[in-house]
């Protein structure tokens, strides 16, 4: 009889250790702390900026609790974005596309003067679905006017709720066309302004794509930082259904979210005077993946004959070696959303590239890099910290590099050079 409530005692201490273990498991508790693995050619630019932004080389240290996990970072940014979120105020810009669509941006004013005392502007391009609004943009661009930065923040076209699109168009995964039109309203403006082009997510994709599809875009462009992007739509959609660290899950989540902006637009999109039909909607219903959204709606905006057509031509990965300027990319080693697979695209243009650093973080998510002590996380990220203090660093190696050699005057030769 004695013998029963002590097997019951065993029991109870073999449930609480497997609900440790597998606590300690799913949060990573057991992970390490570490500096970014940063990949780059050893040149005095690179030597400059990894001196001049030392968290780049410094310890990521997450909340210690659930920092570790990908899913949590993830899960926190989605969900709530930032804490102690700031309201900057700003002023919405409407620009007319040729081809009936209306491109927003918003603009924003620096808080005082930059370090250099130089006109900066930050060009900003979201990531998947978001806009000006969003908590982690409102976040970064507080912190980047306290800094002496103007900021420009893309609003996708179709993203915001309160705007009506003016064409049968949204924004899609490489499409140019929008942060084109905000870049060329903003040198016009501010004529004597150096760019700071910064893209998270697809908003990364997005900025390389610009940068390298014509090198009259690099153009007074000082750098540029990406962050979370996956490089090539067409290697990652057969990462998106597996279900390895709850990808396909991710998968349906977001194209969830996408079919709630196509249909909050069914109106503009849908009828006989666009590209789109009836049979288009009714299997937009029933879409369960992005790759299925891709194929039924995205695509044929621009007229892609095929799914592989639209994910190669909308792609990055080929046009960022076109890329001159100083590029920063950054990527999270526990991204659920990223395939690790991925990753060797950046990493080998770091090796190839002396312009490119490529900085890989063990924890973050995917735009979350939350630090703090133990449970409540801080309201500035390490990613919002790593994005100013290299656009710092590169402001003041441009201030200190001769007239003919800045980023205004990439086709006026030094004095020597005309001599030779």
């Amino acid at each position: 009889m004695c013998s029963m409530p002590a097997m019951f005692d065993g029991m109870k201490l073999a449930a609480v250790a497997t609900v440790l273990y597998v606590i300690v498991r799913c949060l990573n508790l057991k992970s390490p702390t570490a500096a970014p693995d940063v990949t780059y050619q050893d040149t005095p630019l690179n030597r400059f900026l990894l001196k001049s932004c030392p968290i780049l080389t410094k310890e990521y240290i997450p909340p210690l609790l659930w920092g570790k996990s990908g899913h949590l970072q993830t899960a926190l940014y989605g969900k709530m974005g930032r804490v102690s979120c700031p309201h900057p105020i700003g002023l919405r810009k409407y620009l007319p596309m040729q081809d009936g669509a209306t491109a927003t941006f918003d603009l924003f004013e620096p808080m005082g003067d930059h370090r250099t005392g130089d006109d900066v502007t930050m060009v900003i391009c979201p990531g998947i679905g978001n806009h000006s609004e969003k908590h982690y943009i409102r976040t970064f661009v507080g912190h980047s006017q306290k800094e002496g930065y103007r900021c420009a923040v893309l609003n996708h076209l179709g993203a915001l709720p309160n705007i009506e699109l003016t064409s049968p168009r949204m924004f899609t995964y490489g499409c140019t066309w929008e942060f084109a039109s905000m870049v060329g309203y903003i040198k016009k403006m501010f004529p004597h302004t150096h760019l700071i082009v910064v893209g998270f997510s697809l908003g990364g994709n997005i900025v390389c794509k610009f940068l390298g599809e014509n090198r009259t875009n690099q153009e007074r462009v000082l750098c540029c930082v990406s962050v979370c992007q996956g490089y090539s739509a067409l290697r990652a959609q057969e990462t998106f259904l597996q279900w390895d660290q709850c990808r396909r899950f991710y998968n349906f989540l977001m194209a969830d979210n996408m079919k709630k902006i196509i249909l909050s637009h069914r109106g503009s999109l849908f009828g006989s005077a666009t590209k789109m039909e009836d049979a288009d909607l009714s299997r937009l219903y029933t879409a369960t993946s992005l790759m299925q959204i891709d194929e039924t709606i995205m695509r044929k905006f621009h007229g892609h004959n095929s799914l592989k057509e639209y994910y190669e031509k909308e792609s990055c990965v080929h046009y960022i070696h076109n890329v001159d300027v100083p590029l920063l990319l950054v990527n999270s080693a526990d991204d659920p959303l990223v395939h690790g697979s991925l990753l060797t695209i950046p990493r080998t243009l770091a090796e190839k590239k002396q312009n490119v650093i490529f900085a890989l973080t063990l924890h973050g998510g995917h735009l979350g890099f939350f630090e703090g002590a133990v449970l409540v996380p801080q309201p500035l990220t390490w990613m919002d910290k790593v994005i100013v203090g290299y656009a710092n660093a590169m402001c003041q190696w441009e201030k200190q590099k001769p007239p003919c050699q800045k980023s205004g005057n990439l086709n006026t030769p030094c004095p020597e050079e005309k001599a030779a």
